[in-house]
């Protein structure tokens, strides 16, 4: 596996190389449907101005997050893209069997071929009993402390080298690696890199240990962000897969033509947060209601503490607020998620950025 399927590259005067993360935002108004057509919409954009990836994250029981089947919506995005990478920001293991998502990549790599990412987390991606359905268990902690082994397992589905004797030895993930030793057989041996994602330590110290690309979730856990690359960095080890350590951060960047657009949108995300956070999800609110909305002290507090972390204004303003982010954390790679209640605004910002770091056009 190379390194160039890791490592992106800075265009224009852009510090680091730009990614996409996309939630599938589904505005109060809208359809799952809208929603979708604007993350192809938005892949193409982004393909066409140099953006590295473009990753999208399960999320489960949430009105407003119309992403919670990553592998059929990578497989969607594929057909509508040539060049960017596609990937799971990531695909929460403890939710399902290695073989399970094994066969999906392995399916999403024949369909793109060297342009699939697999990132993982351990985090269950929604509520305790949601968790609970998904993973026909009550016991969910179990998932979270075996995601070394579950991880173990996935990589030797994928790389088909299970251990002669072992009880998994005779069984192949399709399409894969085996169909290269099969009489005929012309498959690549190629496998999508792995990532492993993470908000706390647990996944940065893994991720360092095995030689892996390492994606932090800056935009819901800033105050964590620099300890756990810190920590990547200190416990990295070289392996076949990367030499060097290799980190990417999510931020949270909504860039518009009016910066009073933006911090109207910006205040309609934390309540959407707000919503999420007191156990009731919905539809991400308009700008209208938000402003409307009572916020309790509490809520306010959560509020401001959410937006702070989210940077927004006008181009040149996001584009300085993500400079001093680079400059803070010496992540490797910038992948952006905007938020915002309209698809168009969200196609907008990015729109915003790439010129304002004067990448390519296509």
């Amino acid at each position: 596996m190379s390194a160039d399927e890791i490592r992106g590259a800075a265009l224009g005067t852009a510090p680091a190389p730009l990614s996409v993360l996309d939630l599938v935002t589904v505005g109060a108004g809208s359809t799952a449907t809208d929603a979708l057509r604007t993350s192809a919409a938005l892949a193409r954009f982004t393909e066409g101005r140099g953006f590295h990836r473009f990753w999208v994250a399960e999320h489960h029981s949430m009105p407003g997050v119309a992403s919670s089947s990553p592998a059929v919506i990578l497989a969607h995005l594929a057909a509508h893209t040539d060049r960017i990478r596609l990937g799971s920001g990531g695909v929460m293991l403890p939710n399902h069997a290695p073989l399970v998502i094994a066969e999906q990549f392995g399916t999403l790599e024949a369909l793109a071929p060297g342009r699939i990412d697999l990132g993982l987390g351990r985090a269950p991606g929604t509520d305790g009993a949601t968790a609970a359905a998904l993973r026909r268990s009550d016991t969910l902690n179990e998932g979270a402390d075996d995601f070394p082994q579950q991880l173990s397992e996935l990589t030797r589905f994928l790389d088909d080298d299970f251990p002669d004797g072992h009880p998994y030895a005779r069984i192949h993930a399709v399409p894969g690696p085996v169909q290269a030793t099969s009489p005929g057989g012309v498959q690549s041996p190629h496998r999508p890199p792995i990532w492993l994602l993470g908000s706390s330590g647990f996944s940065a110290q893994l991720a360092g240990m095995l030689g892996l690309p390492f994606a932090f979730a800056h935009h819901f856990s800033a105050h964590n962000t620099i300890p756990a690359l810190d920590l990547y960095r200190e416990t990295f080890r070289p392996s076949e897969v990367l030499a060097e350590p290799y980190a990417l951060i999510g931020v949270s960047a909504l860039a518009t033509d009016d910066e009073r657009e933006a911090a109207r949108q910006v205040r309609a995300a934390a309540l959407n947060m707000v919503r999420l956070r007191t156990g009731r999800p919905g539809l991400f609110p308009d700008p209208e209601e938000a402003a409307k909305h009572e916020f309790t002290p509490m809520e306010e507090d959560f509020a401001l503490s959410w937006t702070k972390n989210i940077v927004h204004g006008t181009a040149e303003e996001v584009r300085a607020g993500l400079d001093d982010l680079h400059k803070r954390t010496g992540a490797d790679e910038l992948m952006l998620t905007t938020h915002a209640h309209r698809g168009e605004l969200r196609l907008r910002s990015y729109e915003l950025i790439a010129d304002a770091y004067g990448l390519p056009v296509a």
